[in-house]
Formats: C-alpha cells, structure tokens, sequence
C-alpha cells in the first residue's frame, strides 16, 4: 500500500511542501517559530497526514473524507503564510513561492476528491445510486 501511496501526485506535492515549509519556518527566532511557525508547519503538515489517512481507510467515502479534511488543511496553511508574510516573517517572494505550491495542490486534492466520489457511484449497486 505505501508504493500505492507514494505513487499519489498530491502526496508528493504535500510533502515537499511540508518539507520547504518545515527548512523555512525552522530558522525563525523562537516566538515567532513557537506560535506562527508552529501553526503554520502542522497544518501543512497535516494535508500530507490527512491524504496518507484516507489512503488507508477502508472505503471511497472514508477517504473522501480525509481528503476534505486535508483540503481544510490546505485553507489552513494558507492563512499561515498571510500571518507569516503580514508579521514579516518571511519575505513576499518567499511568501508567494510557498502559496504557488499550495495554489498547485489545491486543484490535484479536488480531482482527486472527484475521483474518489466517482469511484464510490461505480461500486454501489445500480438499484442504490
């Protein structure tokens, strides 16, 4: 199931920005690292969490709702980097470079909803949907 996993577009694209996030945040003085960067590295870190949790849960419909989960994470992460830009604590380019990936992923979590939405209507009995 991992190699499945790992095979995800979206997974990968949440890790790697979890990850720069994380190099990012980690070099922040101590309170602005402990209240900002704290909230901004767990939910981001969390969008990879939520897509890895509903890759393992037993139906289309358990998944599919992790994935909304992840997709709240997503909105999350955003506010984040708004803080962290407005109490610059990073720089705009910055900034913007990390909300571009975030922007990226938003759309790849929502076909991949859609997808698993579809799947689920294929597998009900035809006299239920």
């Amino acid at each position: 199931m991992a190699e499945g996993l790992m095979g995800l577009r979206i997974y990968h694209t949440a890790e790697t920005l979890a990850d720069e996030i994380w190099e990012e945040v980690i070099a922040w003085r101590p309170f602005a690292r402990d209240t900002v960067g704290r909230q901004l590295v767990e939910a981001a870190d969390s969008i990879g969490g939520n897509i890895a949790e509903g890759y393992g849960r037993y139906s289309y419909k358990e998944n599919r709702q992790f994935q909304f989960y992840a997709r709240g994470s997503l909105h999350e992460t955003r506010h984040w980097l708004r803080r962290a830009r407005v109490r610059k604590l990073m720089t705009d380019v910055r900034c913007k470079e990390l909300t571009a990936k975030v922007e990226e992923l938003a759309p790849q979590l929502n076909a991949y909803i859609r997808t698993l939405e579809r799947r689920s209507r294929e597998r009900k009995p035809k006299e239920l949907q």
